[in-house]
Protein backbone atom coordinates (compact mmCIF):
# COMPACT_ATOMS: atom_id res chain seq x y z
CA UNK A 1 0.00 0.00 0.00
CA UNK A 2 0.98 3.40 -0.67
CA UNK A 3 0.94 5.64 2.46
CA UNK A 4 2.00 9.08 3.54
CA UNK A 5 2.51 11.03 6.71
CA UNK A 6 0.96 14.04 7.11
CA UNK A 7 -0.55 16.88 8.98
CA UNK A 8 -3.91 17.47 7.70
CA UNK A 9 -5.91 21.25 7.79
CA UNK A 10 -8.54 22.54 9.14
CA UNK A 11 -11.56 22.93 6.66
CA UNK A 12 -10.81 26.78 7.21
CA UNK A 13 -7.57 26.99 5.83
CA UNK A 14 -8.48 24.34 3.22
CA UNK A 15 -11.47 26.42 1.73
CA UNK A 16 -8.75 29.34 1.83
CA UNK A 17 -6.54 27.29 -0.20
CA UNK A 18 -9.44 26.17 -2.86
CA UNK A 19 -10.04 30.51 -2.84
CA UNK A 20 -6.60 31.16 -3.32
CA UNK A 21 -6.88 28.57 -6.58
CA UNK A 22 -9.50 29.57 -7.95
CA UNK A 23 -7.70 33.32 -8.00
CA UNK A 24 -4.83 31.36 -9.45
CA UNK A 25 -6.36 29.12 -12.42
CA UNK A 26 -7.11 31.76 -14.92
CA UNK A 27 -3.09 32.66 -14.61
CA UNK A 28 -1.95 29.02 -14.92
CA UNK A 29 -1.79 27.03 -18.11
CA UNK A 30 -0.84 22.89 -17.83
CA UNK A 31 -1.34 22.99 -13.89
CA UNK A 32 -2.98 19.77 -12.52
CA UNK A 33 -4.66 21.85 -9.21
CA UNK A 34 -5.26 19.98 -6.12
CA UNK A 35 -8.11 18.93 -4.84
CA UNK A 36 -9.46 20.90 -1.85
CA UNK A 37 -9.95 17.48 0.30
CA UNK A 38 -6.39 16.46 -0.74
CA UNK A 39 -4.43 19.35 0.81
CA UNK A 40 -1.95 18.63 3.69
CA UNK A 41 1.80 19.12 4.58
CA UNK A 42 3.59 15.86 3.92
CA UNK A 43 5.94 15.33 6.78
CA UNK A 44 7.58 11.96 5.33
CA UNK A 45 6.41 9.89 1.85
CA UNK A 46 6.98 6.53 2.49
CA UNK A 47 5.59 5.21 -1.07
CA UNK A 48 5.05 1.29 -0.90
CA UNK A 49 5.17 -0.76 2.02
CA UNK A 50 3.50 -3.73 3.16
CA UNK A 51 1.18 -4.23 6.36
CA UNK A 52 4.08 -5.05 8.53
CA UNK A 53 5.52 -2.42 7.70
CA UNK A 54 2.76 0.15 8.31
CA UNK A 55 2.58 -1.36 12.17
CA UNK A 56 5.98 -0.41 12.60
CA UNK A 57 4.99 3.40 11.33
CA UNK A 58 2.43 3.05 13.27
CA UNK A 59 4.56 2.34 16.78
CA UNK A 60 6.73 5.38 15.72
CA UNK A 61 4.31 7.81 15.45
CA UNK A 62 2.50 6.49 18.89
CA UNK A 63 5.61 7.18 20.23
CA UNK A 64 6.36 10.63 18.96
CA UNK A 65 3.13 12.22 19.08
CA UNK A 66 3.17 11.46 22.92
CA UNK A 67 6.48 14.02 23.12
CA UNK A 68 4.91 16.94 21.22
CA UNK A 69 2.49 19.34 22.34
CA UNK A 70 -0.01 20.73 19.53
CA UNK A 71 1.56 23.74 18.08
CA UNK A 72 0.94 26.60 15.48
CA UNK A 73 1.26 26.89 11.66
CA UNK A 74 0.60 29.85 9.88
CA UNK A 75 0.33 29.75 5.73
CA UNK A 76 1.57 32.42 4.23
CA UNK A 77 3.48 33.59 1.05
CA UNK A 78 2.83 31.46 -2.83
CA UNK A 79 6.11 30.68 -5.05
CA UNK A 80 6.92 27.84 -6.83
CA UNK A 81 9.48 25.08 -7.58
CA UNK A 82 12.07 25.29 -9.48
CA UNK A 83 12.50 28.85 -7.76
CA UNK A 84 12.66 32.16 -9.78
CA UNK A 85 11.76 30.36 -13.18
CA UNK A 86 9.00 30.98 -15.08
CA UNK A 87 9.00 27.20 -15.72
CA UNK A 88 7.42 26.44 -12.76
CA UNK A 89 6.84 22.36 -11.56
CA UNK A 90 5.12 22.72 -8.60
CA UNK A 91 3.15 25.68 -7.45
CA UNK A 92 3.29 25.93 -3.27
CA UNK A 93 1.95 28.24 -0.31
CA UNK A 94 5.10 28.69 2.06
CA UNK A 95 4.24 27.71 5.90
CA UNK A 96 5.80 29.37 9.20
CA UNK A 97 6.10 27.57 12.37
CA UNK A 98 8.10 27.60 15.43
CA UNK A 99 10.99 24.85 16.03
CA UNK A 100 8.33 22.10 17.16
CA UNK A 101 7.47 20.98 13.04
CA UNK A 102 11.12 20.92 12.04
CA UNK A 103 12.07 18.81 15.04
CA UNK A 104 8.88 16.66 14.89
CA UNK A 105 9.68 16.18 11.11
CA UNK A 106 13.81 15.46 11.69
CA UNK A 107 12.76 12.89 14.62
CA UNK A 108 10.42 11.32 12.17
CA UNK A 109 12.60 10.90 9.81
CA UNK A 110 15.57 9.26 12.34
CA UNK A 111 13.05 7.05 13.94
CA UNK A 112 12.27 5.42 10.54
CA UNK A 113 15.71 5.25 9.25
CA UNK A 114 16.31 3.38 12.28
CA UNK A 115 13.68 0.84 11.57
CA UNK A 116 14.80 0.66 8.03
CA UNK A 117 13.02 2.93 5.80
CA UNK A 118 15.50 5.01 3.49
CA UNK A 119 16.19 8.58 4.62
CA UNK A 120 14.76 11.83 2.56
CA UNK A 121 17.85 13.00 0.70
CA UNK A 122 16.22 16.46 0.11
CA UNK A 123 16.06 19.29 2.68
CA UNK A 124 12.63 19.45 4.70
CA UNK A 125 10.91 22.68 3.16
CA UNK A 126 7.65 23.00 4.61
CA UNK A 127 5.18 23.81 1.99
CA UNK A 128 1.27 22.91 0.75
CA UNK A 129 1.15 22.11 -2.79
CA UNK A 130 -1.26 23.68 -4.58
CA UNK A 131 -0.57 22.30 -8.44
CA UNK A 132 1.99 20.81 -10.83
CA UNK A 133 2.42 21.27 -14.05
CA UNK A 134 3.36 18.06 -16.08
CA UNK A 135 4.91 19.96 -18.88
CA UNK A 136 6.08 22.84 -17.45
CA UNK A 137 5.34 26.02 -20.08
CA UNK A 138 6.45 29.52 -20.04
CA UNK A 139 4.25 31.29 -16.83
CA UNK A 140 4.82 34.79 -16.44
CA UNK A 141 1.49 35.56 -16.08
CA UNK A 142 0.87 32.80 -12.95
CA UNK A 143 4.17 33.98 -11.87
CA UNK A 144 2.99 37.33 -11.35
CA UNK A 145 0.06 36.61 -9.85
CA UNK A 146 2.35 33.88 -7.12
CA UNK A 147 4.49 37.42 -6.75
CA UNK A 148 1.25 39.55 -6.08
CA UNK A 149 0.42 36.96 -3.11
CA UNK A 150 3.97 36.40 -1.68
CA UNK A 151 3.17 38.14 1.52
CA UNK A 152 -0.54 36.92 1.88
CA UNK A 153 -1.72 35.35 4.91
CA UNK A 154 -3.82 32.11 4.29
CA UNK A 155 -4.77 31.16 7.80
CA UNK A 156 -3.60 30.36 10.47
CA UNK A 157 -4.02 26.53 12.63
CA UNK A 158 -2.79 24.64 15.67
CA UNK A 159 -1.57 21.01 14.73
CA UNK A 160 -3.23 19.16 17.13
CA UNK A 161 -2.31 15.64 15.11
CA UNK A 162 -0.32 13.48 12.72
CA UNK A 163 -2.21 11.88 9.99
CA UNK A 164 -1.22 8.15 8.54
CA UNK A 165 -2.73 8.17 4.70
CA UNK A 166 -2.96 5.88 2.29
CA UNK A 167 -2.42 7.79 -1.62
CA UNK A 168 -5.15 5.44 -3.73
CA UNK A 169 -3.90 6.49 -6.93
CA UNK A 170 -6.78 6.70 -9.68
CA UNK A 171 -7.17 8.51 -13.20
CA UNK A 172 -9.16 11.60 -11.95
CA UNK A 173 -6.81 12.14 -9.25
CA UNK A 174 -5.38 10.66 -6.13
CA UNK A 175 -7.48 9.75 -3.28
CA UNK A 176 -5.96 10.05 0.44
CA UNK A 177 -7.34 7.76 3.01
CA UNK A 178 -6.12 8.36 6.60
CA UNK A 179 -5.51 5.26 8.06
CA UNK A 180 -4.81 6.01 11.50
CA UNK A 181 -4.34 9.92 13.86
CA UNK A 182 -2.44 10.46 16.02
CA UNK A 183 -3.10 13.11 18.87
CA UNK A 184 -0.24 15.63 20.02
CA UNK A 185 0.24 15.04 23.92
Amino acid sequence: MRVFIAVDLEDSVKEQLANLIENLKPAGRNIKWVARENFHLTLKFLGEIDEGQVEIVREVLIKLSHQYRPFSLKLKGTGSFPPGQNRMRVIWVGLESGPELFRLQKELEEELERKGFPKEERAFSPHLTLGRAKQPQNQEKLKKMLEKFSNREFGQMMVKEITLFQSILRPEGPVYKPLDKFELA
